[in-house]
């Protein structure tokens, strides 16, 4: 039988028949780090009696972390539950109905009510809601090619794959393991693989590893990438995977070679899972992403979206992009939580500030990159520095490169990459801070950093990059007056 929207069954401003104010309903979408963020911070502002609220998800956990999964196949985390912030019963506790295994099939707005099927039984029923908050993350790129979806090709999204992997990895008998694509995840896991003691090979059909760095970044990763023993294939693009009589994946095929494989990991990206919205007519952008304002309401009545399955603005450029990173789908999600348990909150935008490690070696950006600069119209200079993470005299010193891309004319930081080791990524957070207040090369040389030789050299490679980058613009300027 068909439920009917609870705003259609009150009479007036009370529920029927009580008198009391009527109770609102508050439907989830998806159970990770926006919905429940969501859901947290609503359950904050209005009690059970006034708000009830409903979270669906398909999975088999609620408010975990993904960004943990490397770590766990690798060895660091050992027990899978350490990667799960809450359970489903604690929620439970604070108020917050979480329905497991309950998959969202069809979003009706007009109606205001959600199409839900039982994932293990098969069964359906119709959820309506007052209030609909959408955050149903991402989905891993998997390519249109043959033996894709054979046994032991995986992709990294939910703790499931997690688990999956780590199985093949130690109670498999894996022995040669073959990333594709060399992103985020993709580095991470093919780190992890190099800790299990795997054979790893990581192929990718761009000529750089971290497409989110500029070339002379991104090689300095290929070498690191070496270094620790993996077998790195550029400008490869995967054209399909050999499988044995029984469906599983025993090779990755290229157009150069052919690398044996006892499991495969994708590592191409995600994309926005937006499809459901897309399907009711809630408007989704040229990013893939689903349109919310700043509060995090689409244009659709009583609709709301956060986290991987949204775009965003960009703080730099301005335009809307698609960054499904943590941190992001957290902020989204409070922000919406907020405004729908009353209050008033918005998300400003990101600068796509990141972090990521292989083996020793620490990766950091944040901004735009010079080919993100020109896409979106600016003139740019850049600086980079050779410097150290401790004064050079001092035990542990190791190299670091610190870039810095600046407006050409204002000098304005528009973005910065670092690499390096020894907690040199998280440097990049001072330089986001200066990207977020708009400061100048020139501002950012005057930054007052902490400064003793265990920590940094006398001067900070983020000041002598700075500093760099103010003299390239003011001969820049000197040069074009010249002229």
């Amino acid at each position: 039988m068909e439920a009917t929207a609870l705003r259609n069954t009150t009479d007036g401003d009370t529920a029927r028949g009580t008198g009391a104010p009527a109770r609102e309903r508050l439907l989830v979408i998806g159970g990770d780090a926006a919905g429940m963020s969501a859901a947290s911070q609503a359950r904050k502002r209005r009690g059970p009696g006034e708000l009830e609220i409903v979270v669906v998800e398909r999975g088999h956990h609620v408010s975990y972390s993904a960004c943990g999964i490397p770590y766990y196949v690798g060895g660091v985390v050992d027990d899978l539950d350490r990667l799960i912030a809450r359970t489903p019963e604690q929620f439970r506790e604070r108020g917050i109905e979480v329905r497991m295994r309950t998959e969202a099939v069809e979003i009706d707005p007009g109606r205001a009510r959600v199409r839900v099927r039982d994932v293990d039984g098969g069964g359906e029923s119709w959820e309506p809601y007052d209030q609909l908050m959408i955050a149903t993350g991402a989905v891993p790129v998997r390519p249109p090619l043959p033996g894709a979806d054979a046994k032991g090709v995986h992709g990294v999204q939910i703790l499931g794959d997690g688990v999956a992997i780590r199985r093949a990895v130690v109670d498999g008998g894996a022995r040669r393991a073959v990333v594709v694509g060399g992103g985020y995840i993709g580095l991470e896991m093919a780190e992890a693989m190099v800790m299990r003691g795997l054979e790893v090979s990581l192929v990718d059909q761009a000529d750089h590893p971290m497409q989110t760095l500029d070339p002379d970044m991104g090689g300095l990763i290929a070498d690191a990438i070496r270094d620790v023993g993996v077998h790195l294939h550029l400008g490869e693009p995967v054209e399909g995977f050999d499988t044995s009589p029984d469906g599983h994946v025993t090779a990755v095929r290229t157009g150069s070679r052919t690398l044996p494989a006892d499991i495969v990991v994708l590592g191409l990206g995600v994309k926005p899972a937006s499809g459901l919205a897309r399907d009711a007519g809630i408007e989704v952008g040229p990013t893939g992403g689903i349109v919310t304002d700043r509060r995090m309401r689409t244009p659709t009545e009583g609709v709301w979206a956060a986290g991987d399955c949204v775009e965003s603005r960009h703080l730099v450029s301005g335009g809307p992009v698609a960054i499904p990173l943590g941190t992001h789908a957290n902020k989204q999600g409070r922000v919406a939580g907020i405004n729908i348990g009353g209050g008033y909150a918005t998300f400003p935008g990101v600068a796509g500030t990141a972090v990521c490690k292989i083996c020793r070696v620490e990766v950091a950006r944040t901004g735009l990159s010079e080919r993100e600069a020109a896409a979106a119209g600016f003139a740019t200079l850049s600086a980079v520095v050779k410097s150290t993470t401790r004064a050079g005299y001092h035990p542990g010193a190791t190299e670091m490169w610190t870039k810095l891309i600046v407006e050409r004319r204002s000098g304005r930081l528009l973005g910065a990459q670092i690499v390096g080791e020894e907690n040199a990524a998280k440097r990049v957070d001072g330089l986001a801070i200066a990207l977020w207040n708009r400061m100048t090369a020139e501002d950012m040389t005057g930054l007052d950093l902490g400064y003793a030789p265990p920590f940094a050299p006398t001067w900070d490679p983020v000041l002598i990059a700075a500093r760099k980058a103010a003299e390239a613009v003011e001969a820049d300027m000197a040069e074009q007056a010249a002229d």
